[in-house]
């Protein structure tokens, strides 16, 4: 079995911070807020959380080949 990956640096677009986040197991993070600049993330078309917008990793479920939030 793959071994997932819970912790992920989420890096804000619009300022550059970064910071490590530790990701839900079994949900998508639709909404993140930059503790720098305090703007609101949301993700790209196409992806399911911001984890996989702008994180260094993709959420656990993407990672396990599950789909996430009734994709696959």
């Amino acid at each position: 079995m793959k071994t997932v990956i819970l912790e992920s640096v989420l890096t804000c677009p619009h300022c550059g911070f970064a910071r490590k986040e530790t990701m839900p197991e079994d949900a998508c993070q639709f909404f993140y807020e930059c503790s720098q600049c305090k703007t609101l993330l949301r993700p790209k078309p196409g992806d399911c959380c911001v984890f996989c917008s702008f994180g260094s990793v993709p959420c656990p479920p993407v990672q396990q080949q599950r789909g996430c939030c009734g994709h696959s």
